[in-house]
């Protein structure tokens, strides 16, 4: 059921482990999840998608879409601002992080 799990746990190079612990669960519980023996209620999909800032549908393999979806604001945007904009998207929340401290220190 939980068809990216384990990439998503492993591109995080968390182990089974300190994700049980995180959301709760046994590590014995993360490992059925991954080779799809047992299937998860629903609160703990919901804090494993949390955990990785993603989105239950991507989660159990719906979409490719990997991001949450988050509100947003139109804007008419250039080619490349919209470049811009897309490449930051596919950032980590770090990498977004350290380009907002190098915008604000331009704007300063």
């Amino acid at each position: 059921m939980l068809k990216n799990l384990k990439v998503l746990r492993e591109a995080a190079a968390v182990s089974q482990k300190q994700l049980a612990e995180v959301i709760g669960v046994s590590q014995q519980s993360i490992n059925k999840y991954e080779n799809h023996s047992i299937e998860p209620d629903i609160e703990t999909m919901i804090r494993i998608a949390d955990y990785f800032e993603t989105t239950i549908d991507f989660l159990v393999g719906h979409t490719t879409y990997r991001r949450k979806i988050e509100e947003t604001h139109p804007y008419d945007l250039n080619c490349k601002e919209q470049k811009i904009i897309d490449g930051y998207r596919s950032l980590s929340s770090k990498q977004k992080d350290c380009i907002l401290t190098v915008i604000n220190s331009y704007k300063g």
